[in-house]
């Protein structure tokens, strides 16, 4: 396999994916509608940026001629941005999605991996949240997930390898930078409020170093077929509360930043178990919620973001409104 196609390849995630994928030998395809710019994508001979809409069959059925691999990353991403206008979620996050597999299915594309999200369990007890529970999803967006794992794995024609990925809260540093993730803003209100507000703070939530995302996605791409094929992985680095997550902040960037506590109603809550992925791929996650932080305290010193709490262009459903999607 050579050639990528990457859909939603502008985003967060993607931004730091696809250069790595370059840097792997990969020539990537990136088909995105590029709400964000194309800026933070560096110019390389081994990427290709089509700007176009997944939700166009043509422009999809012209991206995927080519390619040997298809990783799905796009979509309406957080709970806020997917309620600002619900009949735009769901004909990005659901009803987009067949058209693609069958577009794939009619090309010469050997892998499809799907970027789904571990909010598909909803609220668990369990001390051990693995990928074999019972899917309870809370919102219109992770239950859109849910479906298109379920089309995927039972529309894919029989020799296309798909592969489904739960992963848990990403965090950290991106060149296509987000502020509305949990570690991410609670660490900008750290450094530009001087004050860590968190609501609630018993729930727990798991959270992935962005570059260990990026890297289990290189490695599902090298893995042997027949260990990946049909196969759902939860891709989750540390189990912690918000609580926990709002200290380790606080440690990092000035142990007098105060932190204020206030009531919620997202009632989310699970611990994902990933020893899936480490028993049959021998993928673990290797970074931490402190590296996380420590990395974008780097990026402020160094003024990567201007405004970060206040620009749109760090935040999903202010940079919506401003493109007047919703």
């Amino acid at each position: 396999m050579k050639n990528i196609l990457v859909i939603g390849g502008g985003g967060y995630v993607g931004s730091q994916l696809v250069p790595r994928l370059v840097s792997e030998g990969f020539f990537v395809t990136v088909l995105d509608t590029f709400w964000y710019g194309t800026k933070h994508l560096r110019d390389s001979a081994s990427i290709k940026l089509v700007e176009a809409d997944m939700r166009n069959v043509d422009s999809v059925q012209s991206a995927v001629i080519g390619q040997d691999a298809l990783i799905h990353l796009a979509c309406i991403s957080n709970d806020p941005s997917f309620d600002l206008d619900p009949k735009l979620g769901k004909s990005i996050n659901l009803d987009s999605f067949l058209p693609i597999v069958r577009a794939t299915n009619n090309s010469e594309i050997q892998r499809f991996i799907y970027a789904s999200s571990s909010s598909v369990y909803g609220i668990k007890d369990e001390e051990r949240v693995t990928e074999d529970l019972a899917l309870e999803p809370l919102t219109d967006y992770s239950k859109f997930k849910m479906q298109c794992e379920e089309l995927l794995l039972d529309n894919s024609r029989e020799d296309l390898v798909s592969t489904v990925v739960r992963p848990a809260t990403v965090c950290g540093f991106s060149s296509r930078q987000r502020f509305d993730l949990v570690v991410n803003v609670l660490t900008a209100n750290a450094i530009e409020k001087r004050i860590i507000k968190v609501f609630g703070g018993n729930q727990f939530r798991p959270n992935l170093h962005i570059e260990d995302m990026v890297d289990s996605y290189v490695n599902l791409l090298k893995a042997d077929a027949n260990l990946i094929n049909r196969e759902i992985f939860n891709v989750g680095g540390t189990n912690l509360t918000v609580r926990d997550i709002a200290e380790a902040i606080q440690s990092v960037i000035d142990p007098s930043i105060p932190i204020d506590f206030q009531d919620t109603n997202d009632l989310r809550s699970y611990r994902v178990d990933s020893s899936k992925i480490l028993n049959k791929l021998g993928f673990k996650p290797n970074r931490s919620i402190d590296d996380a932080v420590k990395d974008l305290k780097l990026a402020f010193e160094n003024n990567k973001f201007v405004n970060a709490l206040e620009n749109p262009m760090y935040t999903n459903i202010s940079r919506m409104k401003e493109l007047q999607l919703g």
